[in-house]
């Protein structure tokens, strides 16, 4: 993306925001629906958000980079609100003896994209043009910030209660991951997180920038295609310099959770130019691995995108269901997840598979 200037976020920019952010989740992240709703209120109630360009940050710039963590099928029964979001924040800046300059989210896919602006508006906090995934991942060690190996601590987490908690040092990445989520499962597998603190100068040089713009102006394609009556899915296409790997119905859902994640596997049968084939997306989260009768075409860390065949909406892990006709899309990953220390992180045998990342890009061309 290009460098985009500050500027006062409008309600419509919101809007296509969530319709990006729900397509740039691969299956994850959670709806940003609730969380769209609570921003209407805020805007309601006059409340705005600044987005910030990161290339103007000072170096010792103070940045909270906020999430939602859990499993997305619990996150459709609690609902979001600001004040559950902005609790974290408020505890790191008390832990710190420090307030924040800047927000941003963890992830700007689903509705931890909008999590953080969510609170930027709550807060009147500037929301960076950036994340650390250029998606959505399920654990904490898949972010470009561990990719460059920063620091992964402190940690807070807080929930609808009165319980928070704040872990001060970890041994590592995965060390700080495996104890956040035990802390999130006895939550209820649904909890607020202000993750380590960053500066200016690290989101500058290990952040995922512009994301957010890219989520708006993805957003703005699939709304005016359907305004138009074209092809949203088309327009994702286009937007996003992807192709289109499958197209079908669903025919079985197999999830479950466990461990604070939804597990499981999504089978569709072709339609139109892919009748006769099977598709399977294996998904912790999100969708991880793409299999055309019984082969692996396509993985983690490119973007497997499941959306509805006529609206171009993203579906979700947790919503996506028997009898919806679907496209199956693969969009290209961010470049920090391609060098090997990313595809330690992040390519298919961080999820359990035993094979390397093969890019669906290379093997297209």
């Amino acid at each position: 993306m290009n460098k985009a200037q500050d500027r006062v976020l409008k309600i419509d920019e919101i809007e296509a925001m969530a319709v990006g952010t729900w397509i740039l989740g691969t299956g994850g992240g959670g709806s940003p629906y609730l969380n769209l709703l609570n921003l209407r209120e805020l805007y309601a109630a006059g409340r705005t958000v600044t987005l910030k360009d990161p290339m103007t940050l000072p170096d010792d710039a103070l940045i909270a980079v906020l999430s939602s963590q859990g499993a997305p099928l619990v996150g459709q029964e609690r609902l979001a609100d600001s004040a559950m979001a902005l609790k974290p924040l408020r505890i790191m800046e008390e832990y710190l003896g420090r307030k924040f300059d800047a927000l941003m989210p963890v992830e700007i896919g689903g509705g931890n994209g909008l999590h953080a602006i969510m609170v930027a508006a709550a807060t009147g906090l500037p929301a960076i043009d950036a994340d650390a995934m250029g998606r959505a991942y399920p654990e904490a060690q898949m972010t470009s910030f561990a990719v460059a190996d920063l620091q992964c601590y402190p940690l807070a987490i807080s929930d609808i209660r009165e319980n928070e908690v704040v872990i001060p040092k970890a041994h590592s990445w995965k060390w700080m991951e495996r104890t956040s989520r035990k802390i999130c499962t006895e939550f209820g597998s649904q909890a607020s997180t202000c993750k380590a603190p960053r500066s200016g100068k690290e989101v500058r040089e290990h952040g995922i920038l512009y994301t957010c713009n890219k989520a708006i102006s993805l957003g703005k394609a699939v709304l005016e295609a359907r305004k138009k009556h074209a092809s949203p899915v088309d327009a994702i296409l286009e937007e996003c310099d992807g192709f289109r790997i499958f197209k079908g119905k669903v025919t079985d859902v197999e999830r479950r959770t466990t461990g604070g994640f939804l597990r499981g596997r999504t089978t569709l049968d072709g339609l139109d130019n892919y009748v006769n084939k099977k598709f399977d997306l294996d998904f912790q989260n999100e969708f991880s691995v793409g299999s055309e009768n019984g082969e692996a075409i396509v993985m983690t860390p490119d973007l497997i995108c499941v959306v509805d065949s006529i609206s171009g909406e993203g579906i979700g892990t947790e919503s996506i269901r028997y009898g919806q006709r679907v496209d199956v899309l693969v969009l290209p990953a961010p470049e920090k997840f391609l060098s090997p220390r990313g595809l330690e992180l992040v390519g298919p045998r961080a999820f359990g598979f035993d094979f390397d990342y093969r890019s669906y890009f290379k093997d297209s061309r």
